[in-house]
């Protein structure tokens, strides 16, 4: 069965932190997923059907955190300080 991009985002861009009590926040969640598509070669879906995906694979309360290049990506994108 072939997996879809929303469920190749979760495996190569976020990992589960069972003893943590943070997750990733909304707008940082997205934008993950954004960076991980640039650098996948895969054309990013609207918010919209992001957070419709989201509400069928992650668990409420499911402590997701980043990894990965899209990660070290989206840091330094959104932290533009740091360049």
């Amino acid at each position: 069965m072939a997996h879809s991009q929303f469920d190749q985002f979760l495996s190569e861009a976020t990992y589960c932190d069972q003893e943590s009590e943070s997750t990733l926040d909304g707008n940082c969640f997205y934008g993950l997923y954004t960076s991980w598509c640039c650098l996948a070669g895969k054309l990013p879906r609207s918010e919209q059907a992001f957070w419709a995906a989201m509400r069928q694979r992650v668990s409420p309360g499911q402590c997701l955190k980043m990894k990965g290049p899209a990660a070290a990506d989206y840091i330094l994108a959104s932290y533009h300080a740091l360049v």
